[in-house]
């Protein structure tokens, strides 16, 4: 880092643009599917698609508005404490994937809204974490980034258990250019050496 700057960026923009590349992500990982795939639930945990977009909505409404003071302005019942466990893990029938998207994009629009206009010491309050419940704009950055890689990943198993499609950007530059004949053999491959370890 030389003068506050990254590749062109200061801080504050280069933690912004890793959220915004993983909240892509999860995004692009429900193009092209039905309804139906976009909701089933693919572990045992229920995980899938559409709710970990439902969640991680509420997610970043909460933390970038809610903590520092500039609630969103849309209410999000399924993340109230009165909410019923989970709801904010999967889309019912009356909420559907295009709604939960542009929702989604609002929030994303609020939350950049903050980034921009809060300096990275400027302090909020997590009222969920109890006692150690004040951090920075920079903090909550960190933690929400990691957070929205970390779904970003259910996402992309669980969207490989649907339809094979893996990688995190739609050319699936950052994986070996296979076809499936290869990717069968490598899978037999790494079977055959679990099935020696046991």
């Amino acid at each position: 880092m030389i003068g506050g700057k990254l590749h062109g960026m200061d801080a504050k923009d280069h933690l912004r643009h890793y959220l915004d590349e993983a909240r892509k992500v999860l995004l692009w990982k429900l193009d092209g599917l039905s309804e139906y795939d976009v909701r089933r639930p693919l572990t045992p945990t229920g995980t899938n698609l559409l709710g970990l977009v439902k969640h991680s909505a509420g997610v970043d409404a909460g933390y970038f508005g809610e903590v520092f003071g500039r609630p969103f302005p849309e209410p999000m019942p399924w993340m109230s404490e009165t909410a019923e466990t989970n709801a904010d893990m999967w889309a019912t029938t009356d909420e559907s994937r295009a709604d939960l998207i542009a929702l989604y994009h609002r929030v994303w629009e609020h939350s950049n809204a903050t980034i921009a206009a809060l300096a990275l010491d400027a302090i909020g309050q997590v009222p969920w974490w109890g006692a150690d419940s004040e951090v920075t704009l920079h903090q909550i950055l960190i933690h929400v980034t990691a957070e929205t890689n970390r779904h970003a990943g259910h996402a992309d198993i669980v969207r490989e258990l649907i339809d094979g499609v893996a990688g995190t950007r739609a050319n699936g530059v950052n994986l070996p250019a296979a076809d499936r004949e290869w990717w069968s053999a490598y899978h037999a491959r790494l079977e055959e050496a679990a099935q020696a370890a046991r």
